[in-house]
């Protein structure tokens, strides 16, 4: 059965709401090379792929719950800091963004050799405001251990992302690490992300903290520092433009996991996200180009009742809509 996943602005508690099921098969070749080119700003512009490289990918429609197109749905794959969005459904509601957290030795203990950081220090005090902006911005797994640290602890936080996952009805996500860094046996796919994503995106703080592009940071000497979002079609960066209508969500990569993208944009009245899992082409900003030709396809066809791509065929995976 599939699910709908809100989570509660006020109370922070998952509501979750049953919907009908229904058979979906990858973007046709066809449909993947002709995806539509969104308006850019002068100057730039977008090459999209004729293919998409990914392991596993799909575009879904956040308002209705339509999954549009997929590829390995449910394949488990390694998900590197994209998993820190089931992090932020699970932990992001229960603490005020103006609590004040002065930062022990115990609370960044055990943070994996080469994890991504923001710079948090011990003996230090940050809002719950700045870590967020660090687990968001930066991928920030120190933030993400002292955030754990409040919520109960490390492995606590973990049994209660699991727990949050059952609840909104997935399967395919085992949770070992919290902040997403390369665990044995921490797997999930890009139907559970996207499931965690939209969750997120019901939420007004998951949805501010993961569209912002920057933001002051305590600085290590004192003062402030700029922290600038690592989602490159986010801020507009590193070669890439800033996608249209973009408004998150997060990326990551790991050694084990490769790139890994989800991308959420509003456009015309439609919101949609799109979620790639390690692309395979070598090409610079791979992840991020599939991701864009993604959101550009679906855009393009998301006033479209069924999904484009049915074929037919015996092996086609089910795959139902959220």
């Amino acid at each position: 059965m599939a699910i709908d996943a809100l989570v509660s602005k006020k109370a922070g508690a998952l509501v979750l709401i049953a919907a009908a099921g229904m058979s979906l098969t990858p973007i046709p070749a066809a449909a993947r090379a002709t995806a539509s080119t969104a308006r850019q700003p002068a100057g730039h512009s977008r090459h999209l792929r004729r293919d998409l490289t990914a392991l596993a990918w799909l575009v879904a429609d956040v308002n209705s719950g339509k999954v549009l197109a997929s590829k390995n749905p449910h394949r488990k794959l390694a998900p590197a800091s994209t998993l820190k969005t089931l992090f932020a459904v699970t932990v992001l509601p229960k603490f005020s963004a103006k609590r004040v957290r002065q930062v022990t030795a115990a609370d960044l203990s055990g943070l994996g050799s080469g994890s991504s950081v923001v710079g948090i220090r011990q003996g230090r005090s940050y809002t719950v405001a700045d870590l967020w902006n660090g687990v968001f911005l930066r991928s920030g797994n120190d933030a993400v251990h002292v955030l754990a640290a409040m919520n109960g602890g490390w492995s606590a936080t973990a049994r209660e992302m699991q727990q949050t996952a059952n609840r909104l009805g997935v399967h395919d996500t085992t949770v070992k690490s919290p902040d997403g860094y390369d665990a044995p046996g921490q797997v999930s796919s890009a139907y559970d992300l996207t499931v965690f994503a939209r969750a997120g995106l019901a939420n007004e703080d998951f949805a501010r903290y993961c569209s912002t592009a920057r933001a002051a940071f305590p600085a290590a000497g004192g003062g402030t520092a700029q922290l600038e979002n690592t989602n490159r079609i986010l801020v507009g960066s590193h070669g890439m433009p800033r996608y249209p209508g973009i408004i998150g969500v997060k990326n990551g990569y790991t050694s084990k996991a490769g790139n890994t993208l989800i991308a959420a944009a509003r456009r015309n009245g439609h919101t949609l996200i799109a979620t790639v899992l390690n692309p395979q082409s070598g090409e610079a900003n791979g992840v991020y180009k599939e991701a864009g030709a993604l959101l550009d396809w679906g855009f393009e066809h998301v006033a479209h009742s069924e999904p484009v791509g049915r074929s037919g065929r015996d092996d086609e995976e089910e795959e139902e809509d959220f």
